[in-house]
């Protein structure tokens, strides 16, 4: 289903759709995850589509079950889904069924998509910049953390459901078969190892004030560790903490940890 512009009234119900869809969360639970929010999303092309109450009815309940994907493509999935639902109306060319199984299909590789570009790349890079601005005591590391992370994920919301309003599947069969997002998102796991290590070399600091006198001699146990590798003891305690994640220790109990651990080596003159 493509389109070369808007009616008035696909305007109002996209500009509605679109605020709801903000509310992705408002109604989560371990049941339908998303679903609720979902069925508000389409509410408004509901609305439109279906004059009588019976059949609104019907389709808001088919649209209130299981839904779960990243919260920017939530909004791109709604517009295909608005127009599947005009084109069901209008022509006849789709029923509930394939409505349904497109709907269960793309939750999946969206949800891989958004969750590379914007949870593991664009939110590492905009913590970055923000981290390095806030240590530094300047309010606009916060600023910019909205604008790269926040706003970014206002504007793909826009955009996404009007996309997919306008081209309806045909984009997402075209845009998988170029291989273009195995190529983004590939590239957005890279950009977010990157970020992470960049940011471990900035923002994770391991400073030793230890020193062992030998004879006249003063050795600074730090300058031993850095003389193997700089910033050795930065990267040992990232990678130390990542492995006890994974072991299954909540991160609270880590910062504690760390935090009992460095007043008692602090203590002792270590720290």
């Amino acid at each position: 289903m493509a389109k070369s512009a808007y009616t008035a009234q696909e305007k109002k119900t996209l500009r509605k759709m679109f605020w709801n869809s903000g509310l992705v969360f408002s109604g989560f639970n371990m049941v339908k995850m998303e679903g609720n929010a979902f069925a508000l999303t389409m509410e408004p092309a509901l609305e439109e589509l279906y004059e009588d109450k019976k059949e609104r009815a019907e389709a808001l309940q088919r649209h209130n079950g299981f839904f779960n994907t990243h919260a920017v493509f939530f909004a791109l999935i709604a517009g295909i889904t608005y127009a599947l639902e005009k084109q069901k109306k209008t022509s006849g060319g789709v029923d509930d069924d394939v409505i349904e199984n497109i709907k269960v299909a793309l939750m999946g590789p969206t949800a891989g998509i958004g969750d590379a570009f914007f949870f593991n790349c664009l939110r590492v890079i905009a913590a970055g910049i923000a981290i390095g601005l806030c240590a530094q005591a300047n309010f606009l590391g916060v600023i910019l953390f909205v604008l790269i992370y926040g706003f970014s994920q206002f504007a793909a919301r826009y955009y996404l459901l009007r996309m997919g309003y306008r081209y309806g599947t045909s984009f997402i069969d075209s845009v998988f078969e170029s291989g273009l997002m195995e190529a983004l998102t590939k590239a957005a796991g890279v950009m977010g190892i990157t970020m992470v290590g960049a940011m471990v070399a900035s923002s994770v600091n391991v400073k030793l004030a230890w020193t062992i006198n030998v004879g006249q001699t003063s050795v600074v146990v730090l300058d031993i560790f850095n003389s193997i590798m700089p910033g050795i003891l930065s990267i040992l305690l990232v990678f130390g903490m990542v492995r006890l994640i994974k072991k299954g220790y909540k991160p609270i109990t880590l910062v504690f940890g760390i935090l009992v651990i460095s007043i008692v080596l602090a203590f002792f003159g270590i720290f």
